[in-house]
């Protein structure tokens, strides 16, 4: 690194980096307050902000007079200067959503994921992510960087997707890959929702919370010191497979699902009311029911809120974060939840973490998608610049 440093190239795309930085993050400056806020010199200032203005980088955007002196320039990122995807696939639906660097969308598209193997998966969402990119005016060839948000963990050393038992087959990456040739990055979807629920929900401003996701599955994403969390594997947040009070009566969703996921999921919340005796097909109507008054329903709802409360001490305990998130289709119930998940957290123990319903609803993982891809966009940018 030391030699590094000596490296004029190198040198002066880590000054252009910072100025950008600057500019991404507070807007509009002039060369002499980029020059003050950064301590680099004005000529230093000048000559990274000629060359980033060059490359299309950088714009001049107003001129601010009416003070002593000559009129100042103002200049900003020139966020149009690239584009990048973010994209979700879920169980019922695949979003794709185009934008650019500072994470305005371009361009979105939805569809039904009515895939039946990763072969037609992955012609849905190429599909989908060209016809977004023709929504925003753009050549889907000219996306700096695309990141996948899906079930389960991908083990770049196999090329698979782990822990993902309700995709068609585990080797959808490798066939994402062919069918989008742009640099893609494919990631666990509720870590997704994390990154999104920092950049833009109720994870602003915490250097350390967690979101737990509750819908079709149960997953949890991890913030600590501001970074995603994944692991010395990428396992980190399955909890899923946290043992739970009671034991699915099939053993084979112990492997499949795990534990917590098999009892407290939304498939978990149709079988126990089906059990309580009533002829639900759906966790949605469950709570509809619940919502209404149905006694039965309400109880099945009290012992799932329970179920959650259990698993939120576990995760305070571990982490003890700021905040914990809830979302997913069932999660985000807390007006139905909140009592029974606080009543079972007061019985468990001293730890009381904060709970909150997430702020982003359907679009977490999507939006996490485009934060992701921004970062990564920046970084390829920067690393081509230096050569």
């Amino acid at each position: 690194m030391r030699g590094e440093l000596g490296n004029p190239r190198l040198l002066r795309v880590l000054n252009e980096r910072r100025l950008l930085d600057q500019l991404h993050e507070h807007g509009p400056a002039s060369r002499a307050d980029l020059a003050k806020i950064t301590g680099l010199s004005k000529p230093t200032v000048s000559a990274a902000l000629a060359g980033l203005e060059e490359d299309g980088l950088v714009h001049l955007v107003g001129e601010v007079s009416g003070r002593p002196g000559p009129v100042t320039s103002l200049y900003d990122m020139n966020a149009g200067s690239a584009h990048v995807a973010g994209i979700d696939i879920g169980r019922d639906w695949i979003r794709v959503a185009i934008a650019d660097l500072r994470g305005a969308f371009v361009g979105r598209t939805d569809g039904r994921n009515t895939a039946r193997s990763s072969a037609e998966l992955a012609t849905v969402v190429d599909q989908l992510a060209r016809a977004a990119a023709r929504e925003a005016d753009l050549a889907w060839t000219s996306i700096t960087c695309a990141v996948v948000g899906t079930p389960g963990v991908y083990d770049p050393a196999a090329g698979k997707l782990l822990f993902a038992p309700n995709l068609p087959d585990p080797d959808i990456a490798e066939r994402l890959r062919s069918a989008l040739e742009v640099d893609l990055v494919i990631e666990n979807d509720i870590n997704l929702a994390a990154v999104g629920e920092h950049a833009y929900g109720e994870g602003q401003g915490k250097s350390n919370f967690a979101l737990v996701s509750i819908g079709t599955g149960v997953g949890m994403g991890i913030v600590v010191n501001g970074e995603l969390y994944v692991g010395a594997r990428g396992a980190a947040g399955e909890v899923s497979y946290v043992p739970a009070a009671e034991d699915p009566l099939d053993s084979g969703d112990l492997q499949a699902h795990g534990s917590t996921e098999a009892v407290a999921a939304a498939p978990g919340v149709v079988r126990a009311a089906r059990s309580a005796g009533l002829d639900l097909a759906t966790a949605k109507e469950v709570f509809s029911a619940a919502t209404a008054g149905d006694p039965v329903a309400r109880s099945v709802v009290e012992a799932e809120g329970r179920r959650v409360g259990a698993l939120l001490v576990a995760v305070a305990a571990v982490l003890d974060p700021e905040v914990i998130v809830l979302s997913g289709g069932v999660g985000r119930n807390l007006d139905l939840l909140g009592d029974a998940i606080q009543s079972r957290i007061d019985e468990l123990g001293p730890l009381r973490p904060m709970v909150v319903p997430s702020a982003l609803g359907d679009s977490g993982v999507l939006l996490g998608a485009v934060a992701h891809a921004r970062s990564r966009a920046w970084d390829l940018i920067f690393n081509s610049r230096r050569g």
